[in-house]
């Protein structure tokens, strides 16, 4: 399960990078920061220090209360390498 959903979350990262409706970014960011951080806080458990720190640093990019205001093409960017690291990460979880 806990693979599926890093997977999904990739995915949607993946298409968050097309040009989406307004609504479909606010659920991306609460869905994004919550499997950031329930992956952040699953790594520090196993001692996995570097997709700890990875996961929680896309918790808090992807903050829907505490907002990143940035342009579209380095959230772009963002979400392309957000996505590999969900993507990879589902592999190992």
């Amino acid at each position: 399960m806990k693979k599926l959903m890093f997977l999904i979350g990739g995915i949607a990262l993946f298409v968050g990078i097309a040009d989406m409706p307004y609504v479909y970014y606010l659920r991306l960011r609460w869905f994004v920061c919550i499997l950031g951080a329930y992956g952040a806080i699953s790594s520090f458990g196993k001692r996995d220090i570097t997709w700890g720190w990875a996961l929680a640093a896309i918790a808090l990019i992807f903050n829907p209360i505490a907002k990143f205001y940035l342009e579209k093409q380095m959230w772009q960017i963002i979400e392309l390498v957000s996505g590999i690291i969900f993507c990879t990460y589902s592999r190992k979880a």
